[in-house]
């Protein structure tokens, strides 16, 4: 059965070749920025380019957060992808700027401790074990960043009562999450659409999962 999936429209995406990507991997794709149509989609794609603050307010403004929040209280999946996957976390501090993020994960995107940003190009990551995104793609495999800020640290406490969230690290002046799969809500720092058949194996795998 083809799965549908809501792009969810917040001024703030790259949203025509996230469209394509999913489409090319069998997804029913609708980019909407109406809450009912993204609370009822199989999955949600998040996308996210620019600043953190922009990226929240225009998040605020179509009650995204409370999309995101709803969806996920019912188990149903999530994707956030660059600055899409940011505002996923507690804060985001940009320019000396401190911004309130979703708050679904605690803990503070800050600027890479890097001498060149932004991180743009094609980087290798470090997938757990018996990740789902990452099924069928080996160390080796390369995918496309662009971005200067980034999670560093994760702070949320292990619980007796859910299985860990699975953690991918990549580096640049030093770690940085690169992924995230935590239950419904996941979430990458590159851009899979922008990855070539590695990105479209990733969304295959996203998909697939719903």
């Amino acid at each position: 059965m083809t799965k549908s999936v809501a792009l969810l429209d917040y001024g703030s995406g790259n949203l025509h070749s996230a469209q394509r990507a999913l489409a090319r991997v069998g997804a029913q794709v609708e980019v909407t920025s109406d809450f009912d149509t993204a609370l009822a989609a199989d999955g949600l794609v998040v996308p996210g380019v620019g600043a953190y603050a922009a990226c929240m307010a225009g998040l605020l403004e179509v009650r995204g957060e409370r999309i995101i929040g709803r969806r996920l209280a019912g188990g149903r999946p999530v994707l956030g992808i660059c600055v899409g996957m940011q505002i996923l976390f507690a804060r985001g501090v940009e320019f000396g700027v401190e911004t309130e993020g979703c708050g679904e994960w605690p803990g503070t995107v800050g600027r890479l401790p890097a001498p060149v940003l932004p991180h743009m190009g094609w980087n290798t990551v470090a997938a757990p074990p018996q990740s789902v995104l990452f099924a069928g793609l080996d160390d080796a495999t390369r995918f496309y960043f662009v971005h200067s800020y980034a999670a560093q640290t994760w702070d949320l406490p292990d619980s007796d009562l859910l299985a860990p969230p699975k953690l991918t690290w990549a580096e640049h002046g030093g770690p940085f999450l690169a992924a995230v799969e935590n239950g419904p809500l996941s979430a990458t720092q590159f851009h899979p659409e922008k990855s070539g058949d590695a990105g479209a194996v990733l969304l295959q795998n996203w998909v697939n999962s719903l």
